[in-house]
């Protein structure tokens, strides 16, 4: 039942955040499935390792890999999927925390949670790089083997 709740609403705010975003029609089903098995990979991976850096990379890289076969299958350009599947990624109440930690003047609680919000920044970010180089490596073996 978990499985479902996580995927049902990750799914949807992707594809909600995809029409907000004006991204053409044909994409939102796609654009929603990124979002959803991102956030999966995230939910599952953060239960079983108890951390937040490693599971936003794997979750990021997954994302940039779908990312990749949907934008090369609909023809259409990678970000179109890649910014709404990391909607359930990016740490909004984290964030959020840290700004009022800081307009209550509590600097520790306020730098815990930048530091939270930090780390999942530079795992997402990280989990792009890394999509984006293995694309490139894949992409040149296949054009050495046509060769």
């Amino acid at each position: 039942m978990t499985f479902l709740i996580q995927f049902s609403f990750s799914f949807f705010s992707s594809a909600a955040f995809g029409f907000i975003a004006n991204i053409p029609r044909r994409a939102l089903l796609a654009s929603g499935l990124t979002g959803a098995v991102g956030w999966i990979i995230y939910f599952y991976l953060n239960q079983l390792f108890n951390s937040i850096a490693f599971p936003n990379f794997a979750a990021a890289f997954m994302v940039g890999c779908m990312s990749i076969f949907f934008s090369k299958k609909q023809k259409m350009p990678m970000i179109i999927f890649y910014i709404p599947g990391l909607i359930p990624l990016v740490p909004g109440g984290p964030s959020y925390e840290a700004v009022r930690a800081f307009a209550l003047e509590d600097p520790n609680a306020g730098f815990q949670k930048l530091m939270v919000v930090t780390t999942t920044a530079i795992s997402i970010v990280g989990g792009l790089l890394i999509t984006s180089l293995v694309e490139q490596i894949v992409n040149k073996w296949i054009r050495l083997r046509k060769n």
